[in-house]
């Protein structure tokens, strides 16, 4: 079931949604995130007003920046299934620029008469702003026909991932939904990011779809680094904007869209809304709450909302997280499964101060806190070591090829030296270590658990019972006693998709619900696919 027709189904009946959120769960099919965004270096942008959804029914109004109708972006990157730069988006187009480049950004002001004067602020950018109006911060775009375009132009100096925000009533138009990111890739990529083990990552991606002959994954990185640094390589990428709705606010502001402002008034419009105190209802990740980010970048369902937050990876991947607060709370998110090493903030990259050549010095963090306008760059990290026990389930004495596959130490202690085995970058210390004490089926025996019949255990479209990666994990760890719901009825198949999934949410356990109701909000999962699981981000 799509969100959407889950919305359909309880449409303002927010006393359903808990029920409904788990059954959609269930069965909400797999589709997968990028950085997906619009190239530059030449940007044609409107601020213009819509409707965005929610999971519990609500339409709500906001504003946000996208593109000129009549002016199609230069390109998008990566390419996806169902591109398309909306002319109003929440969040704003991600612009994907390269370090060096003069970008241009041409914003005319669409919003209601009543709103006023909008502008884009560019933090962290030395920005020349032309044509418009003077604002408190920057040139403004206003009503009038000779101000209705201003024009900002900067050189995408450092590598980076930052913000960009309404400078013209912060207070209103930033939680209208006028906010967005900007990704500027770097211009040098080590040439250590292609070589060794990363280049193993890329030889693995292309031979993990052993259980689906003849279809491959395609590389859907921006690019090879983040910075211009051989610590910043990465394997796979993702892009998470966290922000807040008070719906208050923006009822009051869609009341007073069509009010006709007294002369004078033009430039700062004429709406009167109280924007404290503030009571956010809806918490978002990527201009979307769960299960709705669930659903496929660019699906048609959410027309003003194109990004999604569905993170997979395979074990040993080194995946790359661009985060950025908006709104006005602090946004404690905790991805599960891992710290993140945070490589930069705010397009700085944390260096060594004894060999900053060579060595970052970036903090691992238990949650990535967020404050408004913050931006952060991290890495996110699984192998399974210091699980204790063979993630893969192998069994030497096992008549299936799959349970005795072989594990070589690197000189860290991985399985590098075979790409295409279902095994890639095992913690080789676990190998052929049981976990269970009573295996249900294919699995090696004699460890310390017994785990309860996975029949009874758990449901879930990520849960079949079985504590291990690889083919046919699930059927191998319930032997005779049949697969467990809802494995290869809902979902995936036992034979095919066998991941562990993370929850990634924020620690603030109000924004894990939508309108108080939970689940919902900033939450989403981490699911670490096993190699032969086709991980298609082009969805």
């Amino acid at each position: 079931m799509r969100a959407m027709n889950m919305k359909k189904a309880i449409s303002n009946t927010q006393l359903l949604l808990a029920t409904v959120v788990t059954v959609a769960l269930l069965l909400t099919p797999a589709a997968f995130a990028a950085a997906p965004g619009i190239t530059g270096p030449t940007f044609n942008l409107t601020a213009q007003q819509a409707f965005i959804s929610q999971p519990d029914g609500n339409f709500v109004y906001s504003w946000g920046y996208g593109c000129v109708s009549a002016s199609a972006p230069s390109g998008f990157a990566p390419t996806l299934t169902g591109q398309k730069c909306p002319t109003m988006q929440v969040p704003g187009p991600t612009l994907i620029v390269t370090q060096g480049q003069t970008v241009t950004v041409n914003l005319t002001n669409n919003l209601p008469n009543a709103a006023g004067n909008t502008s884009i602020l560019f933090p962290g950018f030395n920005v020349t702003a032309t044509g418009g109006i003077a604002g408190l911060l920057t040139k403004e775009a206003g009503h009038a026909l000779a101000t209705s375009t201003v024009t900002y132009t900067f050189v995408a100096s450092t590598p980076g991932t930052r913000a960009y925000y309404s400078g013209t009533q912060g207070d209103l138009q930033v939680e209208m939904g006028l906010y967005g990111a900007i990704i500027v890739l770097p211009s040098a990529v080590p040439a250590s990011c292609n070589a060794g083990v990363h280049a193993s990552n890329v030889t693995a991606q292309g031979s993990s779809s052993l259980a689906h002959p003849g279809v491959t994954e395609h590389d859907f990185r921006l690019a090879h680094a983040a910075y211009n640094h051989p610590g910043a390589c990465y394997d796979r990428e993702y892009l998470f904007q966290y922000s807040e709705m008070d719906p208050r606010i923006h009822r009051q502001a869609e009341e007073q869209a069509g009010r006709t402002c007294p002369a004078g008034a033009a430039n700062t419009g004429c709406m009167e809304v109280a924007t404290e105190p503030y009571v956010p209802a809806y918490f978002m990740i990527n201009g979307r709450s769960m299960p709705d980010l669930m659903d496929p970048n660019y699906a048609p369902e959410y027309p003003h909302q194109p990004y999604n937050g569905n993170p997979h990876m395979h074990p040993g991947e080194l995946t790359l997280l661009r985060i950025i607060g908006t709104g006005r709370w602090q946004h404690p998110f905790h991805e599960h499964g891992n710290h993140v090493r945070i490589l930069a903030r705010d397009g700085n990259l944390i260096q060594s101060t004894t060999d900053p050549a060579n060595n970052l010095a970036g903090p691992l963090l238990f949650t990535t806190t967020t404050t408004p306008g913050l931006a952060m760059d991290g890495i996110y990290y699984w192998t399974g070591k210091g699980l204790n026990w063979d993630a893969y389930g192998h069994n030497p004495s096992s008549s299936d090829p799959n349970a005795t596959l072989s594990c070589t130490p690197d000189a860290n202690g991985y399985n590098t030296g075979a790409p295409t085995a279902i095994n890639y970058f095992e913690w080789c210390q676990d190998h052929n270590k049981p976990l269970q004490a009573a295996p249900f089926g294919d699995v090696a025996g004699g460890g310390p658990a017994t785990l309860p019949d996975p029949n009874i255990f758990a449901n879930g479209p990520w849960f079949g019972g079985s504590p291990y990666l690889g083919p046919n994990a699930t059927v191998r760890a319930v032997g005779s006693t049949g697969t467990t719901p809802p494995s290869g009825t809902v979902a995936n198949s036992p034979t095919d998709e066998a991941g562990f999934a993370f929850m990634w949410h924020s620690h603030n356990e109000r924004e894990i619900t939508t309108n108080n109701i939970f689940p919902g909000g900033m939450l989403m999962m981490m699911l670490v696919d096993s190699r032969e699981f086709v991980i298609d981000e082009s969805k």
